[in-house]
This record gives C-alpha cells, sequence and structure tokens, in this order.
C-alpha cells in the first residue's frame, strides 16, 4: 500500500512540532512547510523551523515571502490586531501557499500546530473556518492538538488519520503541551511561543509610516526598519544607528542616492537620509547624527556625501524634545512619496 503522505506547517513552535510528532506516530509521512516572514520573532536570523525539521527527522520546504506579502499586509481584508498584524490575512496566505505545495508533492492533507482558543484574534473557531473557505481549503485543513473539539476533516473521515488518537487541547494555558512534550522525549523547543514583530507597538509604527509615506515597499525597505532610529521629516526618512553593527549595516545597505553622515572627530554613528537633499533634511540629518554622538555642547562639524564623506556641515546639538517630535511615531502628518 501506498504511504500517506501530509504536509505540515511548522513553525519551530512548540504546538508545531507536537503536531507533527502525533502525526509520524501515526505512520503518516509528514513534510514540513514554512514561510519565511520578515516579521519573525523566534530566533536571530530567522525562523526556529530549520532546527526543529532537523529535531523531527522530516523534510522541510521554506517559501520566503516577498511584496505579495507586502501587499496583503498593506491592505489586509480583515483588518489589524491591536497594532499592525494582520493575522486571519496572514494564516490564509499561509495556507494558500501550503495548498499550491501540497499539491505539488501529493500530500493527503495539511495540518498545523494550531490550539483552538489559545490566539484571540485567528484561532477561535469562526476565524479557523474562515480562513479555511477564503484559503478553498475548508474541512481540509486538520489541527491535532484540538482535533476532538472540532468537526471531522476529510483526513479523518476517509480514515487517513485516526481520531482517536488526536487531542482535545483548548485555551491559552501551556500545561497540556509542555506535558506531552516530555512523554515524547521533546526538551529542545527553541520558539515555545513564537512572535512578530507586527505585534510591536513601536515596530508597527514604523511600519506604518513607511506604508503612508512610500508607494512602492520592497523588502529591503522593511529590512531597514530592524536597524536603528527612525526619524521623519516630511518626504524624508532619517535613519540613526545605535552601535557599531547598526552603523556597519546602514553603510552597507545605502543605496546610490542616498547620503550618509558621520562625525571625523569624534564617536558617533552612521546616518543614512533617504528622499529629497534638501538644506533642511541635510542639515536635520547632520543634528540628528550630533545628536547621538559624544560630542557634548557648542557646535559639531559632521561629514557627509553619497560615494564619500566629501562634505563638511556645521551644526548646534539640538535638544532632545526636537529630536523626539522627528521621531516616527510622533509626527502628526506625514507626506506622500
Amino acid at each position: 500500500m501506498t504511504r500517506v503522505k501530509a504536509l505540515g506547517l511548522l513553525s519551530g513552535g512548540l504546538d508545531s512540532i507536537l503536531a507533527t510528532e502525533m502525526i509520524q506516530k501515526q505512520g503518516i509521512e509528514v513534510v514540513a512547510f514554512n514561510v519565511k516572514s520578515p516579521f519573525c520573532l523566534c530566533k536571530k536570523g530567522g525562523c526556529a523551523a530549520v532546527d526543529a525539521s532537523k529535531q523531527l527527522k522530516v523534510p522541510l520546504k521554506v517559501v520566503v515571502a516577498k511584496e505579495d506579502y507586502l501587499r496583503m499586509l498593506r491592505n489586509p481584508k480583515h483588518g489589524y490586531g491591536r497594532n499592525m498584524n494582520p493575522c486571519i490575512d496572514c494564516r490564509i496566505f499561509l495556507m494558500k501557499k501550503a495548498k499550491k505545495y501540497a499539491r505539488e508533492i501529493g500530500a493527503s492533507f495539511i495540518f498545523t500546530g494550531e490550539v483552538l482558543d489559545e490566539r484571540p484574534m485567528s484561532q477561535h473557531y469562526p476565524a479557523m473556518k474562515l480562513i479555511e473557505k477564503e484559503a478553498g481549503l475548508e474541512g481540509k485543513i486538520l489541527r491535532p492538538l484540538s482535533a476532538r473539539l472540532l468537526p471531522e476533516t476529510e483526513a479523518e473521515k476517509k480514515g487517513l488519520v485516526d481520531r482517536a488518537k488526536l487531542l482535545d487541547i483548548q485555551g491559552r494555558s501551556r500545561k497540556p503541551q509542555f506535558k506531552l512534550a516530555e512523554e515524547y522525549g521533546i526538551k529542545d523547543y527553541p520558539c515555545p511561543a513564537g512572535g512578530c514583530l507586527l505585534t510591536y507597538e513601536e515596530y508597527a509604527k514604523k511600519i506604518r509610516d513607511l506604508f503612508t509615506c512610500k508607494k512602492r515597499v520592497s523588502m529591503a525597505d522593511i529590512a531597514l526598519l530592524r536597524i536603528g532610529r527612525h526619524f521623519r521629516l516630511g518626504k524624508n526618512k532619517i535613519i540613526v544607528g545605535r552601535n557599531e553593527e547598526e552603523n556597519k549595516l546602514l553603510t552597507a545597505r545605502k543605496t546610490k542616492s542616498e547620503f550618509y553622515f558621520e562625525l571625523p572627530d569624534v564617536v558617533g554613528p552612521v546616518t543614512i537620509l533617504q528622499g529629497p537633499k534638501t538644506k533642511a533634511a541635510i542639515e536635520t540629518a547632520a543634528k540628528l547624527t550630533a545628536s547621538y554622538s559624544d560630542a557634548k555642547s557648542g557646535e559639531v562639524t559632521v561629514k557627509f556625501g553619497r560615494e564619500a564623506l566629501n562634505k563638511t556641515i556645521t551644526v548646534a546639538l539640538p535638544q532632545k524634545a526636537d529630536v523626539e517630535k522627528l521621531r516616527v511615531g510622533n509626527i502628526k502628518k506625514q507626506a506622500k512619496k
């Protein structure tokens, strides 16, 4: 007989690890699937799905979220959570990607590590049904950890999965999962609760500012949001490095059209100026550079330029209140670009 094959969404979190192990224990061949998001907080460098797949000894397919994800994020049909997290639309996006890959590999069904009522926006029953419907997967997504609390899926009805061996976990408590992990001998789950930058207020302000002020947003723009202090002056974005590592990243990632700023004789940050190179923008970028340097008082000389630091400007150290007025999130009116 041909062995049943299933595609499992593997985030690297404990829930998805347990769900995968449960399905494997039923003698089903599992292929893991992960969509790499630029907003993942699981660990430095990306999600822990790779480590989890090695631990579980299952092959892993990773799809990188690109501009199509950003288009969804800019205008999610079902709205945002508390900040800029489009949880329902994000799940629909993931499920559509999984559906496509499941067809490619001939998987009989798709399963996830979702737990009923664990997450308030996307894991209550009406949301789960909505996600299935809009992804074109009604009745086809198995959730092993909560399956006995949910209607039978096609995989259960066809006898591909033994429903009696599935669970009835519900709610936000993690105790049942920790107990199950102990039973399975699973000790390494580096991302037990997951995490998404879009749920953080400060990061959400940066995303909102970017979408408001720039019509075409690239993955490079998104990557820069993790680096430095961000300021807005009309059509200009000014990014100031916070440490040596960020200074190097900003220097490496600047485009040919952008100015960068440094202090010649004082320890300080690298600053990037995006947008029109007006006198006011250059002066403001120089002041912000000086503000986060070791300069104590008086006037400060700052070097700047496109390809090289071949220009200089002397500015007075700004007041802290004036600096904070420019910080992204504190600007009341934004300019379209």
